[in-house]
């Protein structure tokens, strides 16, 4: 069984949802530039733009959950008072840059107040405040000696790829529901706004591929490296493929067939345009399995981790 600290059930919901939100905004900020080239600004607003509320929601899900850890909200202040050495206050801090940014671009986007330019110099920040906070949150464990499981590369490596795979995959499912809305105002569709939708969707289901294949290659590495390291490091990879093996397993399926088989399946689909219910199907299927697999790989990562020496 996957047995945990009640605090960790916290840490897990608010690790997945920041890199999430993190991965959501770089897709935004990604596709309004490319999409808004290609097809113009119009266009790439009216997909991207209802899928600012999913990442607002998301923000602000994920820090209730950071509450829950912390206690209480007052010691939120407390906890960036050493932001100077500890990656734990810079965790904090960044994130709530990073809130801040999230939320005034969405309002700025929505009321389309002050010039397109400001708006996304605004979402970029957003962006590259993002990637240090996802940075941060990997240091906060790999900086940890005492904890081998968590003391390697990999783990911050992981966590940018559970930050690309779920924050695609979720703008994925928000473009085609966002453009269902559009579609269901103007039936017969407006050329440049059925065509972007396609673009992003192939380049969201090649992003997954690739992500896919660095996670399938990194993990093998990352349990021959704790095999041969401590005592604690041993004993955390026999928990990973002894008790939990079905986890492991599991989770590797899952986000195999979410990342790897439906991403392809998309990818397929979306170079036809009469193919929008399919593109849905699959999108919301893939995000589905890849979530499940993702939250289960963060429940294993606090399952199974051991201290040296104890």
């Amino acid at each position: 069984m996957l047995t945990m600290h009640s605090h960790d059930w916290a840490l897990v919901a608010f690790t997945i949802m920041t890199q999430m939100s993190v991965g959501s905004i770089w897709t935004l900020v990604l596709v309004h530039l490319f999409a808004g080239r290609k097809h113009g600004e119009e266009a790439a607003d009216s997909l991207a733009e209802g899928s600012l509320l999913a990442v607002v929601i998301i923000v602000v899900l994920a820090f209730a959950a950071s509450l829950f850890h912390l206690g209480s909200p007052l010691n939120a202040p407390r906890a960036v008072a050493n932001v100077g050495t500890s990656w734990l206050s810079r965790e904090i801090l960044f994130g709530v840059i990073f809130a801040v940014l999230v939320v005034v671009y969405a309002f700025l986007q929505w009321r389309k107040i002050g010039p397109s330019i400001l708006r996304s110099i605004i979402a970029w920040l957003a962006a590259l405040v993002g990637i240090v906070l996802v940075l941060s949150e990997g240091m906060v464990y790999y900086s940890l000696a005492s904890q081998p499981a968590w003391n390697s590369w990999t783990t911050i490596l992981f966590f940018f790829v559970t930050a690309g795979l779920l924050g695609a995959l979720a703008m994925g499912v928000t473009f085609v529901a966002n453009y269902a809305v559009v579609k269901s105002k103007e039936p017969d569709c407006i050329l440049a706004k059925c065509d972007v939708l396609l673009d992003v969707m192939r380049w969201i289901a090649i992003t997954s591929v690739i992500l896919l294949g660095i996670e399938l290659v990194v993990l093998p590495i990352y349990l021959a490296t704790l095999a041969t390291g401590s005592a604690a490091a041993l004993e955390s990879v026999q928990l990973m493929i002894g008790p939990l093996g079905w986890a492991l397993i599991l989770r590797i399926v899952l986000v195999f067939l979410g990342a790897g088989l439906f991403a392809l399946f998309l990818y397929r689909n979306a170079l036809s345009s009469d193919r929008e219910k399919v593109l849905a199907t699959l999108v919301y299927i893939a995000f589905g399995l890849v979530l499940v697999a993702e939250v289960l790989g963060r429940i294993m990562f606090y399952a199974t981790h051991v201290n040296i020496g104890l």
